[in-house]
């Protein structure tokens, strides 16, 4: 999804120790994209008790998905934004054409690799994602910053790239059989809960992979090694073909986005995801039992 000319990438990782010795450097802009289903919990809340110095906020429901999504649309509850939206979003947050982005979250990267795919989405490889995120950065004790930032404005131009982001109507031109993961808990894939979108279960064919197996069990998970994730999505049938990856409003998908980048394998985002799909009455669903 390189531009021609644009800068070499860097991550799509990067470690607590690298964003330690990189905290000072102009060209870096770092971003709190902390967000939480319960609606009680907010992520600004969590941004000024205490963040990584110098990062700024991002909100996933007002800057990086469309309006009219919050409470579940035709779109989906996190629809994709638009270029117009992308081009003001980033520039007031001061991400320029050579700005390295680094996102973290404090969910082991499920909602920082939101940020992560848009930005590459459009046309902005120079974005990394903090392994273990807030919560490894504090168990090593390192410094935590209560003021907010305000970033310098900078000029970004979004550049949306061809066929990584599939819309409700390419997903209904799949050809059978096409490959597509549910990135959701193996609860909600079954059927067996719903806590939050209009139907139970799954979209008919799509095989269950969800976020969590990208992660280790330590005690604060990071990302399993590249050829642990590429045996995984090889079982699932990614190295024969891209697949199509949802999960309930678009943001979780990227965590398996990332984790095939990692593999070394590619996938595409369907935006809308289980919550546009569930709410159109039109379309299939399916259910499964735990065999």
């Amino acid at each position: 999804m390189s531009p021609t000319g644009a800068p070499r990438a860097f991550g799509p990782l990067v470690t607590t120790d690298w964003l330690s010795d990189n905290l000072a450097a102009p060209d870096l802009r770092i971003a709190d994209v902390r967000w939480y289903l319960d609606p009680a919990r907010k992520g600004r809340d969590a941004y000024r008790a205490g963040h990584v110095p110098g990062a700024i906020f991002l909100d996933i429901d007002a800057d990086l998905a469309a309006p009219g999504g919050a409470r579940g649309g035709p779109l989906g509850r996190h629809p994709w934004p638009s270029p117009e939206q992308m081009d003001r979003v980033m520039s007031a947050a001061g991400v320029g054409e050579r700005t390295r982005v680094v996102a973290y979250d404090d969910q082991s990267g499920a909602i920082a690799a939101r940020l992560w795919y848009l930005l590459r989405a459009y046309g902005h490889e120079n974005v990394a994602v903090l392994d273990g995120g807030f919560p490894k950065w504090q168990a090593e004790g390192r410094p935590i910053d209560t003021t907010t930032t305000f970033a310098t404005p900078a000029a970004f131009h979004a550049r949306p790239q061809t066929g990584v982001v599939l819309t409700k109507t390419d997903m209904r031109s799949l050809a059978p059989g096409a490959l597509v993961l549910d990135a959701r808990a193996p609860e909600r894939y079954l059927g067996e809960a719903e806590p939050i979108d209009p139907r139970a279960g799954h979209i008919p064919g799509a095989c269950n992979a969800p976020f969590a197996a990208n992660l280790t069990k330590d005690p604060v998970p990071v990302f399993r090694k590249p050829e642990e994730l590429r045996a995984h999505y090889t079982a699932l049938g990614a190295e024969k073909e891209p697949p199509v990856v949802y999960c309930g409003s678009g943001v979780t998908a990227c965590h398996d986005l990332l984790a095939l980048e990692l593999a070394g394998l590619r996938g595409r985002l369907y935006a809308g995801s289980w919550s546009e799909w569930s709410s159109d009455p039109s379309l299939p669903v399916e259910l499964r039992t735990r065999t």
